[in-house]
């Protein structure tokens, strides 16, 4: 029993920072984790005790700070207790599989299951942030991951709080330094950006099979090749490839903000994609088609009474009727493209319909003229782009305005180029981004629009 309060059930994980139990919390009447923090062990060093009891102390700390942040793609900290002068941090329970251990039978994902996954820990990261939280040790053994698909980030605060994640006073690694930011492995103090490069190198690993300076028993030589800030391109990374760059500039003040990331993870995440039904033949369309139908009809019973006449004249021995082709009405010719109205202009025949709704739009051209309308409002006219994407659209990649607004804001220009029907309401296009701090990346993306309201809305983009 642990505080007097939590009943434990189970080992249910290990790690350099503790020992984590499946306990019951006999209050609550609740399943929790328990996670037992291991203290610095230094026996011989100048107070030893003091170093001990500082830990101790920093560990309550950090503890009940992490407490104070609620997110769903977070584990969250509901108390920090102590057992036998050991800190214990008492944890929202998941059954679940790290990513580690998904990487370790996979090898690797692709590259659109990394960004779900990588949306749900960066819009924790983003909150955590917001609340001047820094997590300090991003890592795949500490993304925690539901067979219905949900990602949560656990340990934020242990990191700091366990002595983790940093160089010790004697130059030894406590953790494995993978994952580090290059500013990190200098001896330098993580932040926030820190944390958007350790998120990088988690997906990097998870799109690669690797991470991006790789591994080694020899911690003090990965260092160093994590302070270089020099890696491989990644080779696999699909549409995430110019965001993995952004995230692991060597220069922390080039990456992105966490939000910024979140808000880009968003919108390249897709859940599924759905073929849709084709558009409705407009109202006028299926007009036209029944009166070209009854024209045809008529034309076709004349015909056959005018032949009727002729072989009744014949068996009659009157004078020959006049050919067939000379009586038989002929189907009136299609009506001339419409010309510029005038004063003097003629009316069409009643039988033929008027000039201006005799040939529908071209829907195809409708589709590219949708595309082309839309990215020509962004940068700058947010509001009226964000109302061309469906609920469907906003929902798998910008849940809010301002998730949306975060995104484009990193864009100084875009340009639209090579737009191609490619398919039921599908349309392909070319799309390059000029960034507000330099630099432009070239993407060929594939988009779905649903008429609504006489235009059309993109549905889903790939």
């Amino acid at each position: 029993m642990i505080a007097e309060r939590y009943q434990l059930l189970e080992r249910i994980g290990a790690g350099a920072m503790g020992v984590v139990w499946k306990a019951e919390d006999q209050r609550l009447d609740r399943v929790v984790a328990l996670k037992e923090l291991i203290l610095p062990h230094t026996p011989g060093a100048p107070d030893a005790a003091g170093l001990v009891a500082e830990a101790s102390a920093r560990a309550m700390r950090e503890g009940r700070i992490a407490a104070k942040l609620t997110h769903p793609s977070a584990i969250t900290v509901f108390d920090v207790v102590t057992d036998n002068d050991r800190p214990v941090l008492v944890m929202e329970y998941l059954p679940s599989t790290s990513l580690a251990e998904v990487l370790a039978r996979r090898g690797r994902l692709g590259a659109e299951e990394v960004a779900a996954i990588g949306a749900q820990i960066a819009a924790a990261l983003a909150a955590a942030h917001e609340s001047g939280i820094v997590h300090r040790d991003v890592k795949p053994a500490n993304v925690l991951m539901s067979d219905d698909g949900v990602a949560k980030l656990s340990d934020f605060g242990i990191s700091r709080a366990a002595g983790d994640g940093t160089l010790t006073a004697t130059g030894v690694v406590a953790g494995t330094p993978a994952y580090f930011a290059p500013e990190v492995a200098r001896g330098e103090d993580a932040d926030s950006r820190s944390d958007v490069f350790s998120l990088g190198a988690t997906m990097y690993h998870a799109v690669e099979g690797a991470p991006p300076f790789g591994v080694g028993d020899n911690q003090i030589a990965l260092l160093y090749r994590v302070a270089t800030g020099e890696f491989p391109p990644p080779e696999h990374a699909g549409p995430l490839h110019g965001l993995l760059t952004r995230m692991l500039d060597a220069d922390p003040a080039a990456r992105p903000e966490m939000a910024a990331v979140a808000a880009e993870l968003a919108l390249i995440t897709e859940a599924k994609t759905v073929q849709l039904a084709p558009a409705a033949v407009p109202e006028g369309g299926r007009s036209r088609l029944r009166l070209i139908l009854a024209v045809c009809v008529v034309v076709l019973l004349i015909a056959g009474g005018v032949v009727a006449v002729v072989l009744m004249n014949r068996g009659g021995e009157t004078p020959e009727v006049p050919p067939v082709a000379q009586s038989t009405p002929q189907p009136a010719p299609p009506p001339p493209p419409p010309a510029p109205e005038t004063s003097a202009s003629t009316p069409p025949p009643s039988s033929a319909p008027p000039a201006s709704s005799s040939a529908p739009p071209d829907p195809a051209e409708a589709l590219r003229t949708a595309v082309s309308d839309y990215y020509a409002l962004l940068p700058g006219n947010l509001e009226t782009a964000y109302g061309l994407l469906s609920d469907r659209m906003k929902q798998a990649r910008a849940p809010s305005f301002g998730s949306y607004a975060a995104f484009w804001g990193q864009m100084s220009a875009v340009q639209v180029s090579d737009i191609s029907v490619t398919g039921n309401n599908t349309v392909s296009a070319t799309v390059v981004y000029t960034r507000s701090g330099g630099g432009t990346e070239r993407e060929r993306h594939t988009y779905t629009l649903v008429p609504s309201g006489g235009k059309w809305l993109i549905d889903s983009q790939q």
